[in-house]
This record gives C-alpha cells, structure tokens and sequence, in this order.
C-alpha cells in the first residue's frame, strides 16, 4: 500500500498500481499513452486526439466539463486524472463517489516535471518519467540558449471571438509566452482568461504581434483582419494552440516549434 498527494494537496492511497485508468484531460492522455500505459486507459474525452486512433479503441466519457457519469462508473476505473482547469469543483467532487481522483494543476515547467514524475510514481513507470523529464529539461535549456538574446516584445494571444478572450495571467500559456520573450499585455486583467475590447487594445498595451490560437476557437482570415484594424503596428499570427496549452510530453515538440515561429516571424 503507497500514499501519494496530488497537486492541489489531496492525499490518495493504493492498494497497488492503478490497472484501470480514465483520463479526462487531453494532454494528460498523451502524456500517460507516452509512458507506456496505452493499455491501462479505459476511458477519454471527446477532446483527447492524440494518439488519433483511441477515439476507435477507447471508451469516449463526454468532454472535459460534460462528463457522463454512469459510463465511467461502467468502465470500473482504479483512478481518474483530472486537472485543476479543465475540469470543474462540482466534476471531481462526483467522481470521487466512484473511485480516487487524481488532479492536476499545471502553471509552469517545474510544476509539469512534477506531474510526469508523479505519474512515474503512481504506475509504476519510474524510469520511462525520468526519461520524459530528461529529454524535456534538455531541450528547454537549448531553448533557453536560443531565445537568450532576442528582444522582449509585446503580445496579446487570443483564444475565443465572440466575445473575444485572451489568456491572461496564471496560465500556462502565459508562462511560455514568457519564455519566449513576449510581454504578455493583458496580465493585469481579472481573470485567467478574460474578455476584451478590441477598440481598447491600443490603451492597453499596443501590441507588436497578436496570437490567434488553433484551439479551443477556429479563427479564420476575418478574425485577424477585424483585430489587426484595432492596432498600431501589430503582426498576426496564427499559431499551434496545442504547442502553447497543452502540457506533459507535448513540451517537448513544442520548443522544436517555438524554434520554428521566431525564425518564421523575424
């Protein structure tokens, strides 16, 4: 029998390794599939597209915040993963009637080690995690190297229209902006993920590029025009939501990537 404690402090107890796993996040299914534990998830969200072929082999649950119960209960799961932002209060606390709930909460890089150690831990996958964190922590260090002596410029990275949202502070996204060297210039915004007025962008903070994000809304040619018009100088780009949200194993494409935009928008 083994105790762990999971990222909001929730203390959990294993009888032995979990062999039964839903996964309710995304990144988290691609991490856990990453750690060689393909066999061991029974259930996902609609959302969890990579690897692209377990909507046809696993047991799809609803999406992040709609979950359905009952079928979860059926698959008979030793754990659930959750994450703190993904999934509601009233989620995890519901589930927590059918068996232990782990949960996430991601904000920056160390936090991220610590998850896929923790993983590592749960399931019995100790050196595949310190391979994973391994190959992360290098390829951060080379990106940091690159990225040392490129200028601080000023962003704004949308995520919704209609109304139109941003991220905000303490988010992950947040974060990688950050070590990309772009000054995020909705950071004093309430909210994680706040509402903006497009005639105010300039008040605001004037940015030199605007992110359109891939993911969770599908901006289109419009979109960018319509935003642009409200700036001085700003460059849009669309970019890999994925690349800038997602956490776990994802990081390490997504340095490769970031590599790629700055050569692309310089």
């Amino acid at each position: 029998m083994k105790s762990f404690t999971d990222q909001i402090g929730i203390s959990h107890t294993f009888e032995s390794v979990p062999k039964r796993i839903v996964s309710l996040v995304p990144s988290q299914t691609e991490l856990l599939v990453d750690l060689g534990l393909e066999d061991s998830i029974v259930g996902i969200t609609k959302f969890c597209i990579h690897p692209i072929y377990f909507k046809a082999t696993k047991a799809i649950v609803g999406g992040t915040k709609n979950i359905k119960f009952d079928k979860i209960k059926a698959l008979q799961p030793d754990i659930i993963i959750c994450n703190k932002e993904e999934n509601t209060k009233e989620i995890v606390e519901e589930l927590r009637q059918i068996c232990p709930v782990w949960v996430t909460d991601i904000y920056s890089i160390e936090d991220n080690n610590h998850m896929i150690r923790d993983f590592g831990e749960i399931f019995n996958k100790r050196t595949n995690a310190q391979k994973w964190m391994d190959k992360i922590n290098f390829a951060y260090q080379d990106f940091q190297n690159f990225i040392q002596n490129k200028p601080i410029k000023k962003a704004a990275y949308f995520i919704w229209a209609n109304p139109y949202m941003v991220a905000g502070n303490n988010t992950f996204i947040n974060e990688l902006l950050k070590l990309n060297h772009f000054q995020n210039i909705y950071l004093t915004k309430e909210g994680r993920y706040p509402e903006v007025e497009l005639k105010k962008i300039r008040l605001e903070g004037d940015p030199d590029y605007v992110f359109l994000s891939s993911e969770p809304f599908p901006f289109k040619d419009e979109h960018a025009f319509e935003i642009g018009r409200f700036t001085h100088h700003a460059i849009t780009v669309f970019v890999d939501g994925e690349m800038f949200s997602w956490y776990g194993s994802r990081l390490l494409k997504a340095f490769k990537y970031f590599k790629e935009l700055h050569n692309r928008i310089a």
